[in-house]
């Protein structure tokens, strides 16, 4: 890179940002539109039983959003530091900046930002991804950051994680990524087959499968535990040193997981103990509206019960029926 101007050549036009990842988006609308379409309908549930189907859909979608959406997130691990660094190659010019790691199943993200964003004339706010998944090529990612001239601190941090890095951790973050996704995935499915298990009023398997479906959860967030643990290659900028720890997307992760088990314990437990009970909560105890129903026909019986709420007298309604038949 060579002097024009007085400065160094960068970017041709403004700096560039990272596009805006719609995919979070998506599927947040997807799963909200679901969500407005069951509380239409909501009203016409009647009684008691409108507040369970509530509280069974809210789950089912939440822990289904929560899957899906967290396979496409960047912040499994993510750091922050703020540190007087260079800002471009061959410059001794140095800059005040927060300098942030996330990092994802499929990827990692650099954020460059300065404090204050405005200096030596420019606007210091970057958010560059490198992918690492399967079809993707890293190596070719950070080789085209070179060549745009990205921030010093940028290629630094993405260097660390270059295959030919002495720390070894393009390979580790690549293969447990994979396999966390595809975890993930095994659970997205076992997520709606417990859906459909439920729909078919099988609850038993139903609990079953929901409680596979928080052990792949908690199985995917392994995989990635044991690959940060490995790491001893420390990112220093300065005498500040850039950490990680786990982000937002690991512990809505974890929660989600352990929602599942709780869950499917919970309905293999009642389904044991008190299968009536279970059977009230997913609206499928019809037994006692059916011996209320028998009693009316009893000669014997001078009044039947209450129905849906209603008390009704049906004393000699009973009877005048029986007789007319």
């Amino acid at each position: 890179m060579t002097l024009w101007d007085g400065s160094y050549p960068f970017y041709p036009g403004a700096n560039a940002r990272f596009p805006f990842d719609t995919t979070r988006a998506v599927i947040v609308t997807v799963f909200l539109s679901m969500l407005a379409t069951f509380i239409i309908i909501l009203p016409g549930i009647p009684g008691r039983r409108r507040l369970c189907w509530f509280l069974r859909l809210l789950l089912g979608l939440f822990v289904g959003a929560v899957i899906l959406n967290v396979q496409f997130t960047r912040d499994w691990e993510s750091g922050w530091v703020r540190a007087n660094t260079s800002y471009k190659s061959f410059s001794p010019v140095q800059v005040s900046a927060d300098i942030g790691l996330h990092i994802g199943l499929a990827g990692l993200n650099v954020t460059l930002r300065g404090n204050p964003v405005e200096q030596i004339n420019e606007t210091i706010n970057y958010n560059e991804h490198f992918p690492w998944s399967f079809g993707a090529d890293y190596e070719h990612s950070y080789s085209q950051g070179l060549q745009k001239g990205l921030p010093s601190p940028i290629l630094y941090v993405a260097e660390k994680f270059s295959w030919q890095s002495p720390c070894g951790w393009h390979r580790r973050y690549r293969i447990a990524g994979h396999y966390a996704s595809a975890m993930l995935w095994l659970a997205f499915c076992t997520w709606l087959i417990s859906i459909l298990l439920f729909s078919m009023s099988i609850l038993l398997y139903g609990g079953q499968m929901l409680l596979l479906t928080g052990t792949l959860i908690l199985s995917s967030l392994l995989l990635f535990s044991t690959t940060r643990n490995t790491l001893g290659c420390p990112i220093h900028f300065g005498p500040a040193s850039l950490r990680t720890d786990y982000g937002e997307s690991f512990w809505l992760a974890l929660a989600t997981g352990l929602l599942c088990l709780l869950l499917g314990l919970g309905i293999l437990i009642l389904n044991a103990v008190q299968p009536q009970k279970l059977k009230l909560i997913f609206s499928l105890d019809k037994r006692g509206e059916e011996e209320q129903w028998d009693k009316c026909w009893l000669p014997a019986q001078p009044s039947c019960s209450a129905q849906d709420g209603f008390m009704v007298p049906l004393g000699e309604l009973c009877h005048g029926s029986a007789t007319q038949l």
